[in-house]
């Protein structure tokens, strides 16, 4: 069989693609949820680990460090197959719930440690210039906090989209899973995975991409300014 034969059977006999597609935008979904809630999540964990209070710092922090390590895939079973077996939740929100329970540790962690960055003299430089707390807080650590954390948490987008390919565990029809249908259907596992490997590599670089291209425009907003 040559490869345009079996190019043929993996992605256009039996309309291959579109089911290809549908994984991939099933993906693209949990993904893109999973990141808004957990980023949101993360922000306020982020604001218990850092309050004077000690208790609530400890218990963010112990929330962020279980979470941290403990592996993705064990948590979704964990939530799927115990604490909401009888709740009648849909795999997906399952699924969305364990990605955002993971990454707002990840996303509290990268902002803790990106605002201890800051040089805190110029928000006491800013205070004394007549700012009040939050608006200091706003306009000069705010800013700096999140170009610290910029690169960091892009490579958290990537984990993230990596960390849903486990989904199918249960009986999610992700990328993941309509790669490993078609491979088996076809026969033909070493270009129906290379196809799924090359799929996630271009989700990655789009990722990549993005970031690099509202970096130029922040440069080039700055150069503009000047």
């Amino acid at each position: 069989m040559t490869f345009q034969e079996q190019l043929y059977k993996v992605l256009i006999e039996g309309n291959s693609y579109r089911t290809i597609l549908g994984g991939l935008l099933v993906t693209l979904q949990i993904t893109a949820v999973s990141l808004l809630f957990g980023t949101l999540l993360g922000a306020g964990v982020c604001f218990l680990r850092t309050r004077k209070n000690k208790v609530v710092s400890a218990i963010a922090g112990v929330y962020i460090a279980v979470l941290r390590g403990t592996p993705v895939l064990m948590l979704l079973l964990l939530l799927y197959y115990g604490v909401f077996a009888r709740a009648g939740f849909a795999p997906v929100v399952v699924a969305i719930m364990t990605f955002s329970l993971n990454l707002s540790a990840h996303v509290a962690e990268l902002l803790r440690a990106a605002s201890k960055a800051v040089d805190i003299g110029q928000v006491e430089a800013a205070r004394t210039l007549g700012f009040g707390r939050k608006e200091a807080f706003r306009l000069v650590a705010l800013p700096q906090i999140l170009t610290i954390a910029k690169p960091v948490y892009q490579s958290l987008i990537v984990n993230l989209i990596q960390w849903t390919s486990v989904v199918g565990y249960i009986s999610i029809t992700d990328l993941t899973r309509v790669i490993n249908n078609t491979a088996a259907r076809t026969m033909q596992p070493f270009l129906t995975i290379t196809i799924g490997m090359l799929l996630y590599l271009g989700l990655s670089y789009l990722v990549y991409g993005i970031f690099a291209l509202t970096n130029r425009r922040k440069k080039g907003a700055r150069h503009a300014v000047d």
